[in-house]
């Protein structure tokens, strides 16, 4: 059944051959220069050396797909991640690959190029306006700049433009088959799964990606929607190709975007500097740090345990219930009276002064019986500090800063009208049963005050000198307090055999150990982990090169990325100003065209066929939306902002501007006069662009080294800060 001889026909896009070699060597060339490290490297490199390590951290800029891209890189470089990233261009040492640091990066940059372009065709305009678009990419500076370091701006555009050419192709498979067999459909599926999966990495780069996924649902919900309403089809294959778009496009970005999280775990096992972020629960699945600390310790809390406890709303600094010896001042600044009882505070640092022992108030002992006797859920304890066998207790008297709660404090007999009220009933707040077990670490438990119903409560104020600006413990009504700052987690824990203080005082220091296997599932992990990321952020402050949004358009300001330490040799992010501003007209200049058809197709003129008309359209939902959901987030954010966040939306104008001028030229211009002078026109702006480019290439890549006056005359606005040294 074999013919001979075999012949595989295939075909090439020459153009599309070329620009691809074209941004590879734009992007990929002279990648290992300069050999030291460039702006946000120093940001990221940090990242890809706990990687290498396996050390856990938690970046809250963007989950950590993009952080194990760089980290891959640097992986297949044979990088250890002994390298201190402390300082912008600190010199990398021989050892390190700084060409695998930069690869992948690169890489998608370079692809972004070939993407462009068909992207363009597959919104179904000229390979003209795809070579066009291709090209105002390539010779766009920003982008080239942005590319070639260890950064991720670049990654996100690739999986951003991937996700919509991907779709796009899916969607048209269709008109392009005469007669679509049942493979050549399942084929075309392959598509829209790829563009799901691109969605997913988008968003596992980073959050921005979000927005481009968004937008892309709601092209594919409109195309559903359209599907649905086509009479032509069966009911079965409507049903069929809806479910077949949820799965690819909703399920199977939701199913990935939870695997970028469980390789990020698994991979980081390590305790590292982040870790006091993270529950007591999760800290103990690391190894090192409180999982040393924590093995094999008792799992259920017994009458006679002591336990440090640990504030459920201490974030992101912990801290633990605590004591000392030293009272509450007789009278405050404001000329209120205190109890002048021991203190009782919230301590961020491990202190012998965190131990406090379960006490049993039927009775005296103060040991773990044998067998130990657990603490369930609802039962009533005594709290007893460990170094001062001062029992926890709370009255009906202001607390020192909050004074619409109740003081806590380590009760001392005064032989005062002034009752012990040391008891409190423990309350599991995550339990399974009413009967549950308070367990170590497991279990966030809240302390009722039983004479008073009021609650044990962090209050986050920090006392005065008098206090050592320790926090604030109070016990507050239940029904004023926040939910969020009631919860206690034991996490540290033992079982008490001593009843003589000395002894007890030793006992502190050594650990009963029980073998106890206390995982929390990956489930509980992802969801604690991605609540902090969502919600612990870093005080952003002011950078010399930060910037706003609309400073974006004009391109007010540029970035300083790496200067040479010797001579003018220097790196900047800055765009092509030519492209720059063509990109910014077309966008503009499609608003009012739109605008303009629009009320004329409402009085009855329709200027185009229906067939331009859905491409026109087409093209601002996709150009135009796409420049929007990456544009407007950014002006409703409160965070330190740069010019390359407003790269991913430049992308989209440099798409729009090649279609939207075949569009003037096919369906605007009436006689061949003007078809020639806007030839003309375009002939002369891709000069100068092309020109452009290569009047900033030495900005772009860091050579060659520029004279002080050639520097000078680079500087096309005044907010533009160019450096150089006179010789």
């Amino acid at each position: 059944m074999l013919h001979l001889p075999l012949v595989v026909t295939a075909q090439v896009d020459l153009v599309l051959l070329l620009v691809s070699l074209l941004a590879m060597w734009t992007r990929l060339s002279h990648l290992s220069y300069p050999n030291a490290v460039v702006f946000d490297e120093v940001y990221y490199g940090q990242f890809v050396s706990l990687y290498m390590k396996r050390v856990f951290f938690i970046d809250d800029s963007g989950p950590p797909l993009g952080h194990m891209i760089l980290a891959l890189g640097a992986y297949l470089g044979g990088f250890d991640g002994n390298f201190v990233w402390n300082r912008i261009g600190a010199e990398y040492p021989s050892s390190v690959s700084v060409w695998s640091l930069r690869l992948l990066p690169a890489l998608c940059g370079a692809l972004c190029v070939p993407l462009v372009y068909l992207l363009t065709l597959e919104l179904k305009f000229s390979h003209l306006s795809a070579l066009a678009a291709a090209l105002l990419l390539l010779l766009e500076n920003a982008l080239i700049v942005q590319s070639r370091f260890m950064l991720l701006e670049s990654v996100l555009i690739f999986f951003v433009l991937l996700a919509f050419f991907s779709y796009l192709r899916f969607h048209n498979a269709l008109s392009r088959l005469e007669q679509p067999s049942a493979t050549c459909s399942w084929f075309r599926f392959s598509w829209l799964l790829l563009s799901g999966a691109s969605c997913a990495a988008a968003v596992g780069v980073k959050y921005m990606g979000l927005f481009s996924y968004l937008l892309l649902l709601g092209l594919a919900s409109l195309h559903t929607w359209t599907l649905i309403g086509d009479q032509t089809v069966s009911h079965l294959s409507v049903c069929v190709q809806c479910v077949c778009r949820v799965v690819c496009l909703v399920v199977v970005p939701v199913l990935l975007y939870v695997f970028w999280f469980y390789v990020h775990l698994s991979l980081l096992n390590h305790s590292g500097p982040h870790d006091q972020l993270m529950s007591s629960a999760f800290q103990a699945t690391l190894q090192g740090g409180l999982s040393r600390i924590t093995q094999g310790q008792p799992l259920e809390v017994a009458y006679g345990s002591q336990v440090t406890l640990r504030s459920s709303a201490s974030q992101p600094i912990p801290c633990w219930l605590h004591s000392h010896k030293v009272n509450y001042p007789i009278r405050y600044e404001n000329g209120r009276g205190s109890s002048h009882q021991q203190q009782v505070t919230c301590y961020p640092f491990k202190d012998v002064n965190n131990w406090w022992i379960i006490k049993d108030p039927s009775r005296q002992e103060l040991v773990v019986s044998s067998p130990p006797r657990p603490v369930r859920h609802g039962d009533v304890i005594q709290l007893v500090h460990g170094m001062t066998s001062r029992f926890l207790n709370s009255h009906d008297v202001a607390a020192p800063m909050s004074p619409h709660a109740q003081e806590v404090s380590a009760y001392i007999d005064f032989n005062i009208s002034m009752p012990t009220q040391n008891l409190w009933r423990v309350e599991v707040s995550n339990r399974d049963s009413e009967s549950e077990v308070w367990k170590t670490i497991l279990s966030e438990a809240r302390f009722v005050h039983v004479n008073t119903s009021a609650v044990l409560k962090l209050s986050g104020v920090s006392l005065p000198d008098w206090g050592f600006r320790q926090l604030e413990v109070v016990a507050e009504k239940l029904f004023k307090a926040h939910s969020s700052s009631l919860g206690w987690t034991v996490e540290e824990h033992r079982y008490g055999t001593s009843e003589e203080q000395k002894e007890r005082e030793a006992e502190l220091h050594s650990p009963t150990h029980i073998d106890v296997d206390r995982k929390i599932s990956f489930w509980a992990k992802f969801l604690e982990l991605q609540w902090k990321m969502l919600t612990v952020k870093r005080e952003d402050s002011e950078h010399k090169y930060s910037s706003t949004p609309l400073e974006w358009i004009t391109m007010e300001t540029n970035i300083a990325y790496w200067l040479h330490s010797s001579t003018n040799a220097q790196i900047h992010l800055l765009g092509n100003p030519v492209s720059w501003g063509l990109g910014h007209l077309c966008l503009l200049a499609y608003q009012l065209l739109a605008a303009l058809y629009l009320l004329r197709r409402r009085r009855g003129f329709k200027d185009l066929p229906e067939g331009v008309w859905h491409q026109f359209v087409y093209l601002g939902c996709v150009c135009i939306g796409g420049w929007l959901v990456n544009f407007v987030p950014f002006l409703l954010m409160e965070k330190t902002l740069f010019l390359y966040h407003y790269l991913p939306a430049l992308c989209y104008l440099y798409l729009l501007t090649p279609a939207l001028l075949e569009h003037a030229h096919n369906h605007l211009l009436r006689t061949a006069s003007q078809r020639c002078t806007v030839c003309v026109c375009v002939t002369a702006g891709a000069l100068s662009i092309f020109l452009s480019y290569q009047n900033f290439c030495p900005l772009t890549y860091g050579s060659p080294e520029l004279s002080g006056n050639q520097l000078q005359s680079l500087k096309w606005r005044d907010t533009w800060d160019i450096l150089y040294r006179r010789h």
